[in-house]
């Protein structure tokens, strides 16, 4: 017996070298309980327009990433929600306000990560269309003659044209439920978007290969209803309606939030 003892202890001491070297080891990735959600703001806007809404989702456990549409043009803003898709590895649900629908169509063909689209009042292009081309087929924006420009300086030396919303006009035509003074603010700090955007022709046109969600607001005066209607309904989303102006992150949180949530449910399986 006594002979027996290095070995038993040999033994002994293999079991716990064993089990600390399984207690080390990294533990198997978990399935992330909520996907994250990037959100993208449209043209006259910036990314507060999000801040009601991010917090909600904050609330229900989501990450949350909003980053600046920089409103340069549909390629140039494309390319940069790419890059900010490639810092994040875990599913994403990716929602886009206004023109940042035609962001986040183009953005997405090339993201893996991104599992669902949510479209807020947003223009959602085929392959080769632009905005402009949606706003001519549905009579009744305001938008064109709402619109003010300005030039300025390119890089290249060349001059580009903003485009802006007149601020004596713009809760009428952008914001109509918000409150006065909240549309007052809305107007001072828009962020005007280079003409060449709007008339810009997707590249891609992910809604063909990933699941969609449409929030249609029935009172918009920029994208036309039956507008939203059509690309909801060619891109086989999901829609929901409501009765608000163009500004629904601003206007109707809760309802954006519900449309984002039921979109990270399908991502997750919950």
């Amino acid at each position: 017996m006594i002979k027996t003892l290095p070995a038993v202890s040999a033994l002994a001491a293999a079991a716990v070298i064993g089990t600390a070297t399984t207690s080390l080891a990294a533990p198997a990735k978990k399935r992330p309980q909520h996907p994250t959600v990037v959100l993208v703001h449209g043209a006259f806007a910036d990314g507060s327009s999000w801040n009601l809404v991010t917090e909600r989702l904050q609330i229900l456990g989501h990450r949350v990433v909003v980053p600046a549409n920089p409103l340069r043009g549909l390629a140039a803003d494309s390319a940069y929600l790419g890059s900010v898709l490639e810092t994040i590895e875990e599913p994403v649900v990716l929602v886009g306000h206004s023109y940042g629908g035609e962001v986040i169509t183009n953005a997405a063909a090339a993201g893996p990560q991104v599992k669902a689209l949510v479209y807020v009042a947003a223009i959602v292009p085929e392959k080769g269309e632009s905005a402009d081309d949606v706003l001519g087929a549905f009579p009744g924006s305001l938008l064109p003659g709402a619109l003010d420009q300005a030039s300025y300086p390119l890089a290249d030396g060349e001059r580009g044209t903003d485009l802006y919303v007149r601020p004596e006009l713009f809760r009428e035509v952008f914001a109509a439920d918000v409150p006065e003074r909240e549309a007052a603010v809305l107007a001072a700090t828009q962020r005007p978007i280079d003409a060449s955007a709007l008339a810009a022709r997707s590249e891609n046109a992910a809604w063909h290969d990933l699941p969609s969600w449409y929030l249609v607001a029935n009172d918009d005066r920029v994208i036309p209803p039956a507008a939203q209607r059509h690309m909801a309904e060619r891109a086989n989303a999901h829609v929901t309606e409501v009765d608000s102006s163009h500004a629904i992150p601003v206007a109707h949180p809760a309802a954006v939030t519900a449309v984002i949530e039921a979109a990270a449910r399908s991502v997750t399986g919950r």
